[in-house]
């Protein structure tokens, strides 16, 4: 087992999002969070990654047989966490080289590796960048400075390539993107999956999992998980709306 959540409750300025959440993920697999806004997709994210803005105030996340709850967001990410966000920050002046050699090296530190140098470096940079069909002039812009969604989104994918996470989580990745822009993050998900990774997908739409498809679909619906099933659950979901689940939910009470 890569990650196991446990009846996690969480809240936010005294409002509870999450409500008793169970969700396991093993290595190997692509899982899909489904749901409406305001359900606790992106809150879920958010307290993986380390969010303090949020209190967790029941239920407990295991994390390769550790507490993720004892873990800095820092030590979160040099464990191998990834979080892509939907709104990815912009961070001027600074390259994506020079952060990208800071965060791989940090890692690399954590875990009692040498440092690559230069060159390594480099030369990883550029294994990365074909593998996903990068264009290189994007890597020598400033992180995410007056990039257009397409290129954020893509941009995303290349430092989760760099990183080579054990666990990412892709919270509505799809946002904004049009078909194409669509089309090159999923194939770059697609080439990083592993079996000894895992990825969870977070989106509103079926029209992503078309490209990314999941092993296990899951609906979270007012702080839970209520329903999984496999791909077929993300049609049936498109084709029958939220309020199917609604339904569904009043009629078992």
């Amino acid at each position: 087992m890569l990650l196991e959540i446990k009846n996690l409750h969480a809240s936010i300025n005294g409002k509870e999002i999450l409500k008793g959440l169970d969700l396991k993920i093993n290595r190997g697999e692509v899982h899909a969070i489904m749901g409406p806004n305001g359900t606790g997709k992106s809150t879920l994210a958010a307290v993986i990654a380390g969010k303090d803005i949020y209190n967790v105030t029941k239920g407990e996340i295991i994390y390769k047989e550790k507490n993720l709850m004892d873990l800095s967001i820092e030590d979160r990410a040099r464990e191998g966490i990834f979080i892509g966000f939907q709104y990815p920050v912009e961070i001027p002046g600074v390259s994506i080289t020079n952060f990208m050699r800071t965060a791989v090296n940090e890692i690399r530190q954590y875990r009692n590796l040498e440092a690559l140098s230069a060159a390594e470096f480099l030369a990883m940079m550029e294994e990365k960048k074909k593998l996903l069909e990068l264009h290189s002039k994007l890597t020598n812009r400033s992180v995410n400075e007056g990039f257009s969604g397409g290129e954020k989104k893509r941009n995303e994918i290349f430092q989760m390539a760099m990183l080579e996470p054990e666990l990412a989580i892709l919270d509505e990745t799809d946002s904004g993107l049009d078909i194409d822009a669509l089309r090159v993050v999923a194939a770059g998900v697609n080439k990083l999956r592993r079996s000894d990774n895992a990825t969870v997908v977070i989106t509103h739409y079926q029209r992503l999992l078309d490209y990314i498809v999941p092993d296990f679909v899951h609906i979270l619906y007012e702080g839970k998980i209520v329903k999984t099933g496999n791909k077929d659950l993300a049609i049936e979901l498109e084709e029958k709306g939220y309020d199917w689940i609604k339904n569904e939910l009043l009629l078992k009470k």
